[in-house]
C-alpha cells in the first residue's frame, strides 16, 4: 500500500517543523480540541509516552494520536525523562499529563507511566511516533481477547530525500519476515515501545527494568509471557510511521540490511524453542561477535583509501 509513498494521513505541515516556533498556534488548538474527545477521567485505556529532547516530535506523536478515534475512553500520559531542549514547554501547552522521571531511561520512564496511569490497560507509544486513526481501537481490540497479557504492533519508515520510500519498504519487507519467525517462540525479540500494549496488573507486577539499557520493552513482554499469550497485531492500517532516525546514523541502508543479517544468523537456532524464564532486570544486552568483526572491518576498510590518498601525497611531496 506505501511502497512507494507516505500515507496520506501524515499531515506534511508538521514534517517540516524542527522547533516549537515553527508549529503555528492552531496547531496546539486543534490538538486540545481533538484530545476532548477521545480522553476521559476515567479512563479505560492509558497511553504511556517517554519522551527525551522531542520538542518537535512529540507535538507530531500527540497530533497523531489526538485524531485517533476510539470507543475506549482514554487518557496520555508523557513521562519528561530529563529532556534539556523544550520538551516539557511544549508539553505545558498540550492537554496531556505529564510528569518528570529525573532518572534516566525509558525503564524508569515507563515504570513511572504505568504508577501514574488510571487504565486498565496501558499502550505503550514513543515520542518521535506517528498513529494512525484506528491504533488505540485495534490494540485495546486485541487486548481484549482472552489469555492475552500483552500485545505488539508493527511499524514502518517515513521516506525523505535521502531514504526513498521503496527502498524502505524492501528493509521492512526482509524485517517482517524474520519477524514471522521470531514470533512463534520469541515474541519478546519483536515487541518495542513504540507498538505495544499490555494489561496494567501484570506490568505492574513484574515492573520495568530500572536502569538505561535498550530493549526494556522486549524485557517487560518476555516477563508477561508467563501469563498467557503475546499476540502481534498484523493489520498494516495500524502500522506506526516513524522518521528513520535510527538508520540515519549508520553508513548506509546496505549497511543496515547486513549488520542485521548477521544478527539474525547468529541467534536463528533459538528462534525453534522457547527460553525459560530468567532474571532480564540485571542482564546485559548481547552483541554478536560477528557483528562486533564487522563494524571493525568496515571501519578499517572505509579508512583505508584516506590513509592511502594521504601517503601518496607525502611521498609526492619528497
Amino acid at each position: 500500500m506505501y511502497f512507494y509513498k507516505n500515507p496520506s494521513w501524515i499531515d506534511k505541515r508538521l514534517l517540516a517543523a524542527t522547533k516549537l516556533e515553527d508549529f503555528p498556534e492552531s496547531i496546539f488548538y486543534e490538538i486540545n480540541k481533538n484530545l476532548g474527545t477521545i480522553q476521559s477521567e476515567d479512563p479505560i485505556v492509558s497511553i504511556v509516552i517517554p519522551a527525551f529532547n522531542e520538542e518537535a516530535n512529540i507535538v507530531r506523536t500527540i497530533y497523531s494520536l489526538s485524531r485517533n478515534r476510539t470507543s475506549f475512553p482514554a487518557e496520555i500520559i508523557v513521562i519528561n525523562n530529563n529532556s534539556t531542549d523544550r520538551t516539557q514547554e511544549v508539553l505545558n501547552r498540550l492537554n496531556v499529563k505529564s510528569f518528570i522521571q529525573t532518572k534516566p531511561g525509558c525503564g524508569p520512564a515507563r515504570q513511572l507511566g504505568q504508577q501514574m496511569a488510571k487504565g486498565k490497560y496501558i499502550l505503550m507509544a514513543d515520542g518521535d511516533c506517528m498513529y494512525p486513526p484506528g491504533w488505540i481501537e485495534k490494540m485495546t481490540r486485541t487486548l481484549e481477547r482472552d489469555n492475552t497479557p500483552c500485545i505488539y504492533g508493527r511499524y514502518s519508515f517515513l521516506g525523505t530525500k535521502d531514504k526513498p520510500r521503496w527502498k524502505l519498504f524492501v528493509y521492512e519487507c526482509l524485517r517482517d519476515v524474520v519477524g514471522e519467525l521470531r514470533h512463534i517462540n520469541r515474541p519478546c525479540i519483536n515487541a518495542l515501545g513504540m507498538s505495544m500494549g499490555y494489561v496494567k496488573e501484570l506490568g505492574l507486577k513484574t515492573g520495568f527494568v530500572d536502569r538505561k539499557i535498550r530493549g526494556e520493552d522486549g524485557r517487560m513482554c518476555f516477563q508477561l509471557m508467563r501469563y498467557g499469550k503475546i499476540r502481534q497485531v498484523r493489520d498494516r492500517s495500524i502500522r506506526v510511521w516513524t522518521l528513520p532516525r535510527t538508520l540515519d546514523k549508520e553508513p548506509g541502508l546496505i549497511y543496515s540490511i547486513m549488520a542485521r543479517v548477521i544478527i539474525e544468523l547468529t541467534r536463528v537456532k533459538h528462534y525453534f524453542y522457547t527460553q525459560p524464564q530468567h532474571d532480564v532486570k540485571n542482564s546485559k544486552n548481547y552483541v554478536p561477535p560477528a557483528l562486533k568483526y564487522f563494524k571493525k572491518f568496515r571501519t578499517i576498510h572505509k579508512e583505508e583509501p584516506e590513509t592511502v590518498e594521504a601517503g601518496a601525497v607525502k611521498m609526492g611531496g619528497e
